[in-house]
């Protein structure tokens, strides 16, 4: 058993990891399987396990994140294209944004969050901000404060329910019909929320759809079985000029940004199949439990990053 480990035990050049090659996509498969229903590809959890379990923490593990993300989140994509609830205009306004603003991300990264304490700390607070907003979601929606709260969530989508119908598009504002109810969103506001996105989530290493779809389930009263596709999709795309990002542009000094792409690509892998089939579950699973989940996990995991940092 111990020839078995040794063998499969292998030591990645970029990052300096050495780990068994079955993990890293045991690892990722788990978590997307799960967060993939929320709209989430999972790179959000797999910082921390980067950072806590692989000591990897340098500015390129956000750029092997990126790397994650585009070979995972292809599988759910399709998914939800095939199943008819990818809402193109919501992930064309999201790209928009979050392109250029990810390249301020890197730059962030590179420069001010290049000190793992530091990045641990600004983790931390990240996705403490990201499952706050959750919560609050949540609490709105279960005391009905919430602008949609009269808007009836479906426990879960089966058939032609599930697709969505596309009313009218323009640059001010877009509308869509879902489970016989409709739904709107301000094309300028999404527009500036998600530049604002892609910079944090670039420099965290995400694509954005962990801050995309919580805000768009709590600013715009969008059920998630609407939210999901577009945000996985926006993510992907995102992630593929952040890989570019942190590989080709030249950083002064001895920072190293270069993506680990051998161990970026196995955790893909694990993802890519994650994300498939949690996309694929989706419509079976109520959403209340989805959301309370995938915020607990924030919440955990961004506090856990400032507990172990400070004490």
């Amino acid at each position: 058993m111990e020839n078995i480990f040794a063998v499969l035990t292998h030591h990645f050049i970029v990052s300096g990891v050495e780990i068994n090659v079955l993990i890293p996509p045991a690892v990722a498969f788990v978590i997307s399987f799960f967060t993939s229903i929320a709209g989430i590809s999972g790179a959000f959890l797999l910082m921390p396990f980067q950072v806590s379990m692989l000591n990897y923490a340098s500015p390129s593990a956000s750029g092997t994140n990126l790397v994650y993300n585009i070979i995972a989140i292809p599988g759910g994509v399709y998914r939800f294209i095939k199943e008819g609830r990818m809402l193109w205009p919501l992930s064309a306004v999201v790209i928009a944004g979050t392109v250029p603003g990810s390249l301020g991300g890197f730059y962030t990264r590179a420069f001010l969050l290049d000190d793992p304490g530091v990045f641990r700390i600004f983790s931390g607070l990240f996705l403490l901000y990201i499952g706050a907003r959750m919560a609050y979601d949540i609490y709105r929606k279960q005391t009905g404060i919430c602008s949609g709260s009269d808007v009836k969530e479906p426990d879960s989508m089966n058939g032609d329910a599930c697709r969505i119908t596309l009313e009218s598009a323009d640059l001010s504002k877009v509308s869509f019909c879902f489970n016989g109810n409709s739904y709107s969103f301000s094309v300028p506001g999404l527009f500036l929320i998600s530049f604002l996105v892609g910079l944090a989530g670039g420099a965290y290493g995400i694509g954005g759809g962990a801050i995309i779809a919580p805000f768009c389930m709590a600013a715009y009263g969008l059920p998630v079985y609407t939210i999901a596709g577009a945000a996985l999709f926006s993510g992907f795309v995102t992630a593929f000029f952040g890989v570019i990002f942190y590989s080709f542009i030249p950083v002064a000094g001895d920072v190293s940004t270069a993506p680990d792409i051998a161990l970026g690509a196995l955790f893909g892998l694990g993802g890519f199949l994650g994300i498939y089939f949690g996309a694929r579950m989706q419509r079976f699973i109520p959403e209340k439990p989805v959301r309370i989940g995938i915020c607990c996990m924030l919440l955990a995991t961004g506090a856990g990053y400032l507990v172990r940092y400070f004490f």
